[in-house]
């Protein structure tokens, strides 16, 4: 099978309907390698950057309301600076480049999940909110 590993998707394919930052950035730790109060903070296998993690609310209306926060992972060599809140909304609005979603059977449900990652988040680009998609309902998204 010619698939391997994490698969490129566009951010407009994830989140037609765009997502909001409802969480702050966090640098992910590495369970396994932390021990006796010694922690160690992941870093992607095939880059060995830092792994970072932030929660956002998908703003798809069709969402169901377990699926919408979910978490996105970003690679990065340092923290990632979330964008400027929007003046007038309680929420600020974000966009991930270069995404990648990568399936996995849920250990604790045995059903099919996703572990969304990028390697950047932004302001939405101007006028992106008109050219978005409808649909993506019922995704199952666990990080």
């Amino acid at each position: 099978m010619a698939i391997q590993g994490p698969i490129p998707i566009a951010f407009e394919h994830v989140f037609p309907h765009g997502c909001y930052l409802v969480g702050e950035v966090e640098q992910v730790k590495d369970f396994t390698a932390s021990t006796g109060g010694r922690t160690v903070f992941a870093k992607d296998k095939t880059t060995g950057e830092l792994v970072w993690q932030v929660a956002v609310m998908d703003a798809d209306p069709a969402a169901k309301l377990a699926q919408k926060t979910v978490a996105v992972k970003i690679i990065a060599p340092v923290q990632p600076v979330p964008p400027t809140p929007t003046p007038g909304l309680p929420i600020t609005p974000v966009e991930f480049e270069g995404m990648t979603v990568t399936p996995y059977v849920h250990q604790t449900t045995g059903r099919l999940a996703y572990s969304l990652r990028a390697r950047s988040m932004r302001a939405p680009r101007a006028g992106a909110a008109s050219t978005k998609q409808t649909g993506a309902a019922g995704k199952e998204v666990a990080a």
